[in-house]
């Protein structure tokens, strides 16, 4: 092959690469698709109710690199939603987010977190009721613990609430991602999980709870 030739393929391939970048662009910076974790990012595990919701509330936050829809905290190796569901395992359904904390910190998610859940609801939450449904923080770091725990005693001591908070902060442990059509599901299936964010009374009770500040995330 000649040297004018070979440049001409080289060109081409150069443009070839660049149109399939662009055209996978758009996918790879919606918020909430799996992206390659970078050297500097951030873990968080949130358990708050059904993790159809939780991913809803937290895909919206600037910052949030990736969602999935898991469980944690329970004994059973690779447990099912099957499992998950009797009970039975200790797990509980949560969310586990990977941030970028350059542009949102862990404490701007904690407040999130408090202001999407019912804090003061520990045997499940909303319509969803049982052990594997309660609040539940589990902190991946010594720092995000004693961050956990300090919002937690701001909001025991701020006189809002009439009953202690019940959130448990617990060590992050062994995490099982959910079954595939559990991820995005507001999204795969977003007639029906409308329709079930509304008759669970979830943005109605949080209203109750938080009034304005209801799911508003700080900057």
């Amino acid at each position: 092959m000649s040297t004018t030739s070979r440049r001409v393929v080289l060109a081409l391939l150069a443009g070839l690469a660049i149109s399939v970048l662009l055209a996978v662009r758009p996918a790879d910076v919606e918020a909430g698709e799996a992206k390659a974790p970078g050297a500097n990012v951030g873990i968080a595990t949130f358990g708050s109710g059904c993790f159809w919701c939780t991913e809803a509330d937290f895909d919206k936050v600037p910052g949030v690199l990736s969602t999935v829809s898991g469980y944690m905290g329970g004994t059973t190796k690779n447990p099912t939603y099957r499992e998950v569901s009797t009970g039975r395992t200790g797990h509980v359904e949560v969310l586990q987010v990977t941030f970028d904390p350059a542009i949102v910190s862990y404490g701007q998610l904690l407040h999130h977190y408090w202001r999407t859940t019912d804090v003061l609801d520990g045997g499940g939450q909303f319509c969803d009721r049982g052990n594997h449904y309660r609040p539940v923080i589990f902190a991946h770091t010594p720092e995000q613990r004693a961050l956990a725990e300090a919002g937690k005693k701001r909001l025991d001591e701020s006189g809002r609430f009439e009953r202690p908070v019940a959130v448990e902060i617990l060590d992050a442990s062994s995490f099982t991602p959910a079954e595939d059509y559990h991820q995005n599901y507001y999204k795969t299936n977003a007639d029906g999980y409308r329709v079930y964010r509304y008759g669970c009374r979830r943005d109605q009770r949080l209203r109750e709870l938080w009034g304005d500040a209801a799911a508003t995330p700080t900057n």
